[in-house]
């Protein structure tokens, strides 16, 4: 079987190409790729060329949102076996030697590398492949009857997780999310599981709206702007990245409430109702990626406490990778959309 993977070489150049047999140094094991999740950025990659300040400056395979199983160990003997079901936490945390940063907080080193990623050259390669090799430390075993599908969602899923956690406890309070993407609609599900009072979340596309309502979450039509500011959530998690988000977000906060920024906006200035946000005395907190939270996660998923239902919503296979994507770049049409990499049973 080729080992085919999904190659972006510039903006609308994606290409699925026989990448070889994967070298794996000592500290690396070789894993057999089962499913891999189209996240934004892989999307920004193949329609522009970058994600944010990140640009292709070489052929980069994509990928970060991946699950598989070990099929040959690392030779130095750590990580999982021959065999182990794994999630990959896709991040090695850096420091540049010059800007502080907590070492609690991995997610915030601030020259670390994250897989599928242009920011450094030569590019972190990404994991959109039938087999790569990847550090035997990224790799976290998955518990029994937690099926390769639904381990892709670990790392966005990690993502909602930590911005949830970012706004504290969430326990009888009223959260209010802002775009109900893929990781919009995983805030929710982790809001509801953190027992918050009620969840509400806006999107432009009735799609969205519908998947969020199918699991008892409440939605609104993004435009409707006069029942959002009524809405007064104790909690608004931003997540759409997008400048009419984060005027919705503090639009819909309580007086004394908080907003979580965790769709990544644009880069330089980006303008906010900044007067708003003083006079109701408003916590605005950023979440970044996440750090110790993706066991967690894997756990949740697992015992189905995190509910996932419908997030999926399109598996395509490797060599219709580029039909993927086009799904995946249509919030109208698809939530999150997984490549299937064909592994064998």
């Amino acid at each position: 079987m080729n080992n085919l993977a999904v190659v972006a070489h510039a903006a609308e150049d994606l290409r699925i190409e026989d990448i070889g047999a994967p070298a794996p140094r000592p500290d690396e094991a070789v894993v057999d790729i089962a499913y891999g999740g189209i996240c934004g950025s892989d999307l920004h990659y193949w329609r522009h060329g970058a994600a944010g300040a990140s640009v292709l400056r070489e052929p980069m395979i994509l990928g970060h949102e991946v699950s598989g199983v070990v099929c040959v160990a690392a030779a130095d003997g750590t990580g999982p076996a021959v065999g182990t079901p794994v999630a990959v936490h896709p991040l090695t945390a850096h420091g540049d030697g010059r800007t502080p940063w907590p070492a609690a907080h991995p997610n915030l080193a601030p020259a670390s590398t994250y897989l599928g990623s242009a920011m450094h050259l030569p590019h972190t390669q990404g994991a959109f492949a039938r087999r790569v090799a990847l550090p035997a430390r990224m790799l976290h075993a998955l518990p029994a009857g937690l099926d390769l599908q639904t381990a892709a969602l670990a790392e966005p899923a990690a993502v909602a997780w930590h911005g949830v956690q970012r706004a504290g406890d969430v326990r009888g309070l009223r959260v209010v999310v802002i775009g109900a993407g893929p990781i919009g609609q995983l805030v929710a599900a982790v809001a509801q599981r953190a027992g918050a009072s009620s969840v509400t979340v806006t999107d432009l596309q009735q799609q969205p709206r519908d998947i969020a309502e199918a699991r008892g979450i409440r939605s609104l039509d993004a435009r409707a702007e006069s029942e959002i500011s009524e809405l007064h959530a104790d909690v608004v998690i931003e997540s759409s990245g997008t400048v009419p988000g984060l005027s919705a977000a503090v639009s819909a906060a309580a007086r004394g409430g908080t907003v979580v920024m965790l769709g990544l906006q644009r880069g330089g200035e980006v303008p906010a109702p900044m007067a708003t946000a003083i006079t109701r005395e408003l916590t605005l907190r950023g979440s970044f990626r996440f750090g110790a939270e993706f066991d967690e996660v894997i756990a949740a998923l697992a015992d189905g406490s995190l509910d996932v239902r419908g997030i999926i919503s399109h598996v395509l296979p490797v060599d219709d990778a580029l039909d993927a994507f086009a799904r995946a770049a249509d919030p109208a049409s698809s939530c999150k959309v997984l490549i299937d990499f064909g592994r064998e049973a």
